[in-house]
């Protein structure tokens, strides 16, 4: 086990819904990017993804919402591009601000966690 790990563990939300789908960080950062950035493709670089990857990512989780998260437009005079709908909008700020609360009142539980953990010895 890393010592970085120990002094500071991750606690990742991720969400498994009845009809398949796995809402979690990876599609949270993927929304973000697109808001930020106004495109799948450059979300997708900056999370070292390949367009393919980001645009499977995307269609998934449009089809699992009653709505489309995500609204594209193909290049061309217009220069294309992506954003988020209102249900898009909606669905990652209570992915975050759930997120919020499980990594707020889990830190107390953490901590405890990490007092009950054996010293690691150093490494050589």
């Amino acid at each position: 086990m890393r010592e970085d790990l120990v002094e500071n563990p991750r606690l990742r939300l991720r969400l498994t819904f009845d009809n398949g789908l796995v809402l979690g960080p990876g599609k949270a950062d993927l929304l973000d990017g697109i808001a930020e950035h106004g495109s799948i493709s450059a979300a997708g670089r900056r999370m070292k993804m390949s367009y393919k990857r980001a645009w499977m990512l995307v269609e998934e989780m449009n089809a699992a919402f009653m709505e489309p998260l995500v609204e594209s437009n193909r290049g061309g005079a217009k220069g294309g591009g992506a954003r988020l709908t209102p249900a898009g909008e909606a669905v990652l700020a209570r992915f975050r601000s759930l997120e919020a609360l499980v990594f707020d009142g889990g830190a107390p539980q953490i901590d405890a966690l990490k007092a009950m953990l054996r010293d690691i010895p150093d490494e050589k």
